[in-house]
């Protein structure tokens, strides 16, 4: 079990100072609206690799009227291991859009080395809609989750990220040079079936993984992409070189329309009630409330199990949406998995079965309270 010791924010958000020292596995942080409570999960968000849960620049991190500087530092400890000190934030002397990050006081060779030591899986109000919006926020969603499982696909989607961008510059050009062009096309083939794999065997894995609560739906999740598709039925170097003949053959118009065609980042995610098959697109919002949590939970067991680390839940307003039964639902699931978890909530009063079980803070006026 990963515990979180102690918490310090400096110049962050809301926060001039804090020192907090968690009571318990679970902590519950209620307070009013624009109180703190977010900015608390987000910066514990940003204690693993990524933007963190607002996916916020880090120019919008510090406190306003700081200079632009802010730091978020945390003592972990997992199970009977010596604990350990993590920070992330930017340098007093160094550049304020830059964010670097501490591990036992020492800079770390790389950030896979952070994402080993500790991983944060979260659901925010914003995700309510997540299956209403478009396509971007769902692949996003879906990536989060496999890198948890996987540091190295967060690499692989940066480096088709990059060379997604530099064919498109490239085509923008009146004459590109068929040779370059040719290399970034293989490099885009490369990576986006190294991502079509990971999130296709990641899906598969959640999909049947045992429901870690009764009372949250069975989600069903499918990964509608062409590639992904062919790896069904064809061997990794065949579906790049498909792919890389796709991307030569749309030159033209994908010169046309400033936007490469095939790849990765044309991936969508589908989500149905796996017992009546409901879309969630067409589901109540209490409905998709119910499934995103069960797959959040569901995937945590899975990081726990794979990892012998468990995550750190970061739940944002989760008891919204939902009916008694599945909030008593929850507060059951969350005492039983291994870890922690911090949930917020503007009600304490909805959180009161967990009274006794969790520990209970307010938010207000940059501190932070008990009780």
């Amino acid at each position: 079990m990963l515990a979180l010791d102690r918490l310090t924010l400096t110049d962050f958000r809301s926060y001039a100072a804090l020192a907090w020292r968690p009571q318990a596995a679970i902590s519950v942080i209620t307070g009013p609206n624009g109180s703190g409570k977010t900015n608390l999960l987000e910066a514990v968000s940003l204690l693993s690799p990524g933007r963190g849960l607002r996916g916020a620049r880090i120019a919008e991190l510090a406190r306003v009227g700081c200079g632009g500087r802010w730091a978020v530092a945390a003592r972990l400890r997992n199970g009977a291991e010596s604990p350990f000190d993590l920070g992330t934030g930017t340098l007093g002397d160094g550049p304020a859009d830059r964010r670097v990050f501490r591990l036992d006081g020492a800079e770390p060779n790389t950030q896979a080395e952070i994402a080993a030591r500790i991983s944060t899986v979260w659901i925010t109000p914003q995700m309510d809609q997540l299956f209403l919006e478009s396509a971007s926020g769902r692949r996003r969603f879906l990536d989060r989750l496999v890198w948890a499982l996987e540091p190295a696909h967060a690499r692989e989607a940066a480096s088709h990220e990059s060379a997604v961008a530099s064919r498109n510059k490239l085509l923008a050009q009146r004459q590109a040079d068929g040779a370059w062009l040719a290399g970034l096309e293989d490099s885009i083939a490369r990576h986006a079936v190294a991502l079509a794999a990971a999130r296709r065997g990641f899906l598969a894995r959640l999909n049947e993984a045992p429901l870690p609560a009764s009372g949250f739906p069975r989600a069903r999740l499918t990964l509608v992409d062409p590639i992904a598709d062919r790896l069904a039925e064809a061997p990794a170097l065949a579906v790049e070189a498909w792919v890389r003949e796709a991307l030569a053959g749309t030159r033209v118009p994908d010169a046309a329309a400033g936007a490469t065609s095939i790849g990765a980042h044309r991936a969508d995610l589908a989500m149905e009630d796996a017992q009546t098959g409901l879309p969630a697109a067409r589901a109540s919002t209490g409905q998709q409330k119910a499934l995103l949590l069960g797959i959040i939970l569901a995937h945590a067991a899975l990081i726990a199990d794979a990892r012998a680390t468990s995550p750190v839940l970061l739940l944002d307003e989760p008891a919204v949406h939902l009916d008694a039964g599945r909030r008593e639902a929850l507060f059951a699931a969350l005492c039983d998995l291994p870890g922690t978890a911090l949930m917020t909530g503007t009600d304490a009063e909805m959180f009161a079965p967990l009274r006794g079980r969790a520990g209970f803070w307010r938010t207000g006026e940059g501190r932070l309270k008990e009780g």
